[in-house]
């Protein structure tokens, strides 16, 4: 979209026009229409467990090959590395972990996704995807021997990114094809990808900061620490984002799981790629001059693109929930007020001054609110059948907590 500050234009209303850029909605469907709401709504319709979470949660299937893996990696830790030294990399890792975990969280409070897929997805990236590439790792081992010279170089800069972005990928992808219903767009396909990269860097740390500790002590422990957890928390996070980001687009476009494999490939080749410049910048180059000339701007210019993407996630609940308020659901006050982070904010604030600090309501008007938006959005391009029964209980949930908010 291109503003001319120059113009003179009327203020635009709160039901924005549709904006035609690389990163808006599709419309493959025509909405259909939004039944006002009677004088009396009726009571919130508790849907079954089944079908509430339907789409929505981790297969268990997923959740057992995850405890097998688990088992398997901390035999694996204990032994190679041994009870002590594993302790003092787990409680490092943990560092960088939670400093990259606050900054997720930041990125989905707009539309939060289930805590049941962030916990899987962080639990794949820990525990599969680690299991992954070590499998792998020690049957290459098995066959060739041990990596040296050319073979590491190999290792490092092509085995690597190749087989860690696919074992990581392979989560993503998973969540995609189990949890359609909570993969609505770009956003939540960076969320799902970077906790997975989080999950992957954390029990790679461990690896890494035990070894450093067994072989170096204090000081080369020092040493790894700074790099890995200070300068390239993010490292891991950013190239499986890439991959989360196309099947994001996939999402967005309501491409069935068949159809998003090739999009996939497309964001895991990205993800490949700048895993193995990331290598390859601290093998062959001066690793801190290319870290501060290219991996500090690749760093910004990915903080930007989350920043474009939420502002279209703000559209995208202005208009659909301009919808509602067309048909009597919500005030055009209350569209402005859940549309923006400052009328959140300020809506949160009012609610403290309510008698008994009604702050929990707002919250959970707010966040009924935008995942009306999003399960409208769902059902306009057709890829959600359930959308139409998840409106009718978020209308009726989001009435009622007004009445509540509003009690005396």
């Amino acid at each position: 979209m291109t503003l001319d500050p120059g113009a003179s234009r009327p203020r635009p209303s709160l039901t924005p026009p549709e904006f035609a850029s690389a990163l808006a909605q599709p419309r493959v469907a025509a909405p259909a229409a939004i039944t006002p709401p009677s004088s009396a709504p009726a009571p919130v319709q508790i849907p079954t467990a089944a079908a509430s979470h339907r789409g929505r949660g981790a297969s268990v299937w997923i959740i057992g090959i995850l405890v097998l893996v688990l088992i398997v990696l901390v035999a694996y830790f204990l032994t190679a590395l041994g009870p002590a030294a594993s302790l003092i990399g787990m409680v490092l890792a943990v560092v960088p972990l939670v400093g990259v975990l606050f900054a997720v969280r930041i990125v989905d409070r707009w539309e939060p996704e289930p805590r049941g897929l962030l916990i899987l997805a962080i639990a794949w990236g820990a525990i599969a995807a680690v299991g992954i590439a070590l499998g792998v790792d020690l049957l290459l081992s098995m066959v060739f021997g041990p990596a040296t010279g050319s073979r590491e170089v190999l290792q490092t800069v092509v085995q690597a990114p190749v087989v860690e972005e696919f074992a990581k990928g392979l989560g993503v992808f998973l969540i995609f094809a189990t949890a359609r219903r909570a993969f609505d767009g770009p956003i939540d396909g960076i969320v799902y990808g970077a906790l997975v990269g989080a999950g992957f860097a954390f029990t790679e740390n461990i690896q890494y900061f035990a070894v450093s500790f067994i072989e170096g002590g204090a000081t080369e422990t020092t040493t790894t620490f700074f790099l890995r957890g200070i300068l390239s928390p993010f490292a891991h996070v950013m190239f499986t984002s890439v991959t989360g980001f196309a099947l994001g687009l996939a999402a967005r476009r309501g491409l069935s799981t068949g159809q998003a494999i090739g999009p996939g490939l497309l964001g895991l080749a990205g993800a490949i790629a700048l895993h193995a410049f990331w290598n390859g910048s601290a093998m062959f180059g001066d690793f801190f001059f290319l870290y501060l000339t290219l991996q500090v701007p690749l760093f910004i210019g990915f903080i930007l693109g989350v920043v474009a993407l939420r502002r279209e996630e703000s559209r995208l609940t202005r208009r659909r929930l301009g919808e509602y308020a067309s048909a009597g659901w919500f005030t055009p006050q209350e569209v402005d007020m859940l549309a923006t982070s400052a009328g959140r904010k300020a809506a949160l604030a009012w609610a403290r001054t309510l008698r008994g600090d009604r702050t929990a309501l707002m919250k959970t008007f707010i966040t009924d609110a935008t995942a009306l938006a999003a399960t409208r959005q769902r059902a306009i391009t057709g890829r959600d059948p359930q959308a139409a029964g998840e409106e009718r209980d978020l209308l009726a949930k989001t009435a009622a907590t007004r009445t509540a908010m509003f009690a005396p």
